[in-house]
């Protein structure tokens, strides 16, 4: 399993300060394995071991490749060439800040409406399952017919208590059943990115984040010096979107077979389903150019903007909604469950 992008940058961090401290990489890997936790000891010594017996840094990363992802990997052996590897150790640096504070961001403008929305979720099932139980057993000791709100609600409580263990098996099956899909048939992991990206808004952002790490990675990839096809092969490695992994192997495909760069977006998206028509262009005048790597990263930093824009904003957004809505929900129940109360006189 690869270990978090936390991890990684730690790892990287204390790689530059020994190596540029002037230790041998040997020496450095051994260093870090005496204070590494426990999950990367195993790692650094595996490294260390094969350094031992005469393996490059690179190799001996790619033994691990569930742990690095594959442009960590790329980069290390494009520098074993260049025998510039602290300014690989950089670029790996500079790249997984950089997605560190994306993701940062992300969770962040999207952390208030998930806990409104989940913290009313698990109220309404506290109250369908604790608060208007009790209010059934009070009002079944009244002689009058119950306001028709009232009894609608009773009836719905009780039918979701009677079914509450349907209900909890439904639940977990679908999700067993969802998660042993998700993981065995990669037909439908494509199938549920391909409906990800047509929610509205959501699906957008989505396709934006995407298509921001796209332009990232293949950007930091092309600057480091590796070719166009072996940098899109990284990119497709990397990728943990069916969409972009798919494009980056047709992209792929039609520079092998000698189109240019931009010949090649308009083939793999000639719909624009993942690039919009704004990257599109300026892709294409950049690879004619040959400043491809340069607007790639500036593309990835303008879409990280964006994104990050329309998160506030959508968060900005949301949250008087949220409140109004989880206001009218609760306030709703609470009035519905008190009006026999309120015509007590009436019905006793």
């Amino acid at each position: 399993m690869a270990l978090r992008k936390q991890e990684q940058l730690y790892f990287v961090e204390r790689m530059l300060v020994l190596l540029d401290a002037g230790l041998p990489l040997l020496e450095s890997i051994t260093l870090i394995h005496q204070s590494a936790s426990p999950a990367w000891q195993k790692v650094t010594a595996f490294i260390a071991h094969h350094l031992k017996q005469g393996e490059r840094f690179s190799q001996c990363l790619s033994m691990q490749h569930a742990v690095f992802d594959p442009a960590f990997i790329g980069l290390i052996r494009v520098s074993e060439e260049s025998g510039e590897i602290n300014l690989a150790l950089r670029t790996i640096q500079q790249q997984l800040r950089t997605q560190i504070e994306f993701r940062r961001q992300i969770r962040q403008a999207l952390a208030y409406p998930t806990i409104t929305l989940g913290s009313a979720c698990l109220l309404m099932l506290a109250m369908l399952v604790w608060v208007i139980p009790v209010f059934s057993d009070v009002f079944s000791h009244f002689n009058a017919r119950l306001p028709w709100a009232t009894q609608l609600l009773l009836n719905a409580a009780e039918q979701f208590m009677l079914y509450l263990p349907a209900i909890g098996g439904g639940i977990a099956l679908t999700l067993v059943s969802t998660s042993t899909l998700w993981l065995r048939h990669s037909g439908f992991q494509k199938r549920c990115d391909q409906y990800l990206l047509r929610i509205p808004i959501i699906g957008d952002m989505f396709r934006q984040s995407t298509l921001a790490c796209w332009c990232r990675s293949l950007g930091y990839l092309m600057q480091a010096g590796l070719p166009a096809l072996e940098a899109m092969r990284i990119t497709a490695q990397t990728s943990n979107q069916w969409l972009s992994h798919d494009l980056c192997a047709h992209i792929f495909k039609s520079l092998a077979q000698g189109w240019s760069f931009g010949e090649a977006l308009q083939r793999a998206d000639p719909r624009q389903q993942f690039f919009d028509h704004e990257t599109a262009q300026l892709l294409h005048i950049a690879s004619a150019s040959g400043s491809l790597a340069t607007m790639l990263s500036n593309r990835a930093d303008a879409l990280e903007r964006q994104l990050t824009s329309q998160l506030t904003l959508l968060s900005h957004s949301l949250e008087p909604i949220l409140v109004v809505f989880v206001g009218l929900l609760i306030g709703g129940l609470v009035i519905i469950l008190y009006l026999p109360i309120f015509n007590l006189g009436q019905i006793v």
